[in-house]
C-alpha cells in the first residue's frame, strides 16, 4: 500500500509503530521495521550511548529502517539529537515540545522528521519549521495527552496542512486504521497493540494486564499539573485521584508516580506501577509476533475497503 508516508519512510506498509519509554527498544523497533511497517526506538530520558547502542542493536537484527523518537524535555536531548546525526538515522518523531532548535541540524544530515502534535496550531508550526510529516495524536492514547479526540484532530490537521499526516490514538486494528486514511491520515501510528507483540520485552503481567483490560479499564490522572497522562487503572491510580481531589501537592503527585512507569514494564508491578495503554485496551486480546499484528491488519483492511459501498 503506497502513500506519501511510505515514499519518503521507504517502507512497505503505513504503519509506525510509536516510541514508548521503556517499551520501545531496539528488538521491538527492529521487527516492527522487519514486517514491513517501521518501529521507533523511544530515547525517553535515556543518554545519548544509550541510544547509539539500541540503532546498533536495532541494524544487528533488520537493514530495513528504524527510526528514534525523542523526547525534548529529555535532559541528554542535545547529546541525543547529534547522536541520531552520527548514526545516520533516516527518521526521527518529537514528543513533549517543538524540535525547531534541532531542525536544521536534522535535515542537512537528511533525517524526516516528524513531530507529534495534538493541535492545528502545531502542526502549522511543525510545517513552517521543515518537518516532513506530523503525527496527530488523539486523546485516546497511553502515556501523555492532549484534549482533542482522534476523529476530530486529524481532519483538522489533514486540512490545515499540506505535509501528509499520522493517525494516532485509538487505532488497534483494520477498522481504526481504514478510518484513519477516511479522515485524511496516510499511516497511523500504534502504541498499545505493539506493546504486547511477542517481541515486546516488557514484563509479561504488564502485557496480561492490557489483554485483561475492559473497554472502561483506562482512565487519566494528572490533570490537576497539567500533565494529563492515560493509563489503565490499578491501585496507584486510585490513590493518585484521590490526592488529586484532596488538593495535594504537585511534589507529593510526583513521589507517587516517580519511577512508576519502568516498575510496570521492568517489574511487573501493575499495582503500583503506570500501567500506560490507551483506550483501544480493550480489544487488544492476544500476543501475536509484530509481522502477524501487521498482517492481519492489512489483511483486513483490505476487506473493510472492498466492502464498503456507496
Amino acid at each position: 500500500m503506497e502513500t506519501r508516508v511510505t515514499k519518503l519512510l521507504g517502507i512497505e506498509y503505513p504503519i509506525i509503530q510509536g516510541g514508548m519509554a521503556w517499551v520501545a527498544n531496539a528488538n521491538l523497533a527492529a521487527n516492527v521495521s522487519k514486517a514491513g511497517g517501521i518501529g521507533f526506538i523511544g530515547a525517553a530520558n535515556a543518554p545519548g550511548e544509550w541510544v547509539r547502542s539500541e540503532i546498533r542493536k536495532a541494524r544487528e537484527i533488520t537493514d530495513k529502517p528504524v527510526g528514534v523518537n525523542i523526547m525534548l524535555l529529555s535532559e541528554h536531548i542535545d547529546e541525543v539529537a547529534q547522536v541520531v546525526v552520527e548514526e545516520k538515522v533516516s527518521v526521527v518523531s518529537t514528543g513533549a515540545g517543538n524540535p525547531g532548535k534541532y531542525m536544521k541540524m536534522w535535515k542537512d544530515a537528511g533525517i524526516k522528521v516528524m513531530p507529534v502534535v495534538a493541535s492545528v496550531a502545531l502542526a502549522k508550526l511543525m510545517e513552517r519549521a521543515g518537518a516532513d510529516m506530523v503525527i496527530a495524536e488523539g486523546m485516546e492514547s497511553g502515556g501523555h495527552i492532549g484534549e482533542q479526540t482522534t476523529m476530530t484532530l486529524v481532519p483538522q490537521v489533514a486540512d490545515a496542512v499540506s505535509i501528509p499526516v499520522v493517525a494516532a490514538g485509538g487505532i488497534a486494528d483494520a477498522r481504526g486504521f481504514c478510518a484513519a486514511f477516511m479522515l485524511g491520515a496516510e499511516a497511523v501510528q500504534m502504541g498499545t497493540r505493539f506493546v504486547v507483540a511477542k517481541e515486546s520485552d516488557v514484563h509479561q503481567l504488564y502485557k496480561d494486564r492490557i489483554i485483561a483490560a475492559r473497554d472502561i479499564d483506562s482512565v487519566v490522572t494528572g490533570r490537576s499539573t497539567g500533565h494529563p497522562v492515560r493509563s489503565l487503572r490499578n491501585e496507584m491510580t486510585r490513590q493518585y485521584l484521590n490526592m488529586e481531589k484532596e488538593n495535594v501537592s504537585f511534589e507529593e503527585l510526583e513521589h507517587l508516580t516517580l519511577g512508576a512507569l519502568r516498575k510496570a514494564v521492568v517489574d511487573g508491578d501493575v499495582k503500583m506501577g503506570t500501567v500506560m495503554a490507551g483506550q483501544i485496551a480493550g480489544m487488544v486480546k492476544k500476543e501475536q509476533t509484530c509481522k502477524e499484528i501487521i498482517t492481519e491488519i492489512m489483511d483486513d483492511a483490505h476487506k473493510v475497503f472492498n466492502s464498503v459501498k456507496f
